[in-house]
């Protein structure tokens, strides 16, 4: 017979009640959940006990807590730099490179091209989605900021619109991990690279939602593969063996 676990503490049964709404979208991004005494009433309980169970959600990264007259317990639902940031921690305790997270993000984006690629009557859709997002970094060429923005976003619409949201969340961490990293060190346009590697990143792109409107799966993974080889020697380049830093990067 199974060990019964022991009853949980009055903070971890706050800490569940509020996680449970948070992350079922009954309570929306940057929405106050409370002031201190509201809470204290609401819950019934003491103020240290109150404290430690916002503790948890804080170290969590699932509420901040705001001092002040106008402060209070503010939501702050998971996202991809939450995910990244307890990623990356682990990749550097174990010494990972960056060229093992890009590896890793590599394998992941060629499949989804060709998945996106063989999705049968909504090709023309993703075309059209994706080319909005190449036009918006071909707009921003000269900013490299805008540009890095508009083209992690067209990383990670492509994985989305693969159709699975699994995936889609692992290639977001992947991106942002390496995204920091490159960013935090490069002098030379960060993640974005060099203004003539964005045109080239641009072009590329195109040639992949040319693929994916003909319905060709096979080119389009063989041609995102290529595309993911070619851009990481240029985005990692020196970079390529250092591990994961969190402390520099987050």
């Amino acid at each position: 017979m199974a060990e019964k676990r022991p009853p949980r503490e009055k903070p971890q049964r706050i800490a569940d009640e509020l996680r449970r709404l948070i992350v079922s979208g009954q309570i929306a991004d940057g929405d106050l959940i409370g002031r201190e005494p509201e809470l204290v009433e609401r819950f019934g309980v003491s103020r240290p006990s109150l404290r430690e169970a916002l503790r948890i959600l804080e170290v969590q990264g699932l509420i901040s807590v705001e001092r002040g007259v106008l402060g209070g317990i503010f939501v702050r639902r998971p996202d991809e730099r939450l995910t990244a940031r307890t990623a990356a921690l682990v990749l550097q305790a174990r010494n990972v490179p960056l060229a093992d997270v890009y590896t890793a993000r590599s394998h992941l984006e060629p499949l989804a091209a060709r998945r996106v690629a063989e999705l049968p009557g909504s090709r023309a859709a993703v075309a059209a989605e994706l080319s909005v997002v190449i036009n918006e970094q071909e707009e921003s060429l000269a900013d490299t900021d805008a540009f890095a923005r508009a083209n992690a976003g067209f990383h990670q619409r492509l994985v989305a619109l693969a159709g699975n949201q699994t995936l889609a969340i692992v290639a977001e961490m992947l991106t942002e991990v390496v995204a920091s990293a490159i960013t935090a060190a490069s002098q030379d346009g960060g993640i974005a690279g060099p203004l003539s590697s964005r045109r080239r990143s641009v072009r590329s792109q195109r040639r992949l939602v040319e693929l994916i409107l003909a319905g060709d799966g096979p080119a389009a993974e063989a041609h995102w593969r290529s595309h993911m080889v070619a851009v990481g020697k240029i985005v990692l380049g020196d970079q390529a063996g250092d591990v994961v830093d969190v402390v520099d990067h987050y």
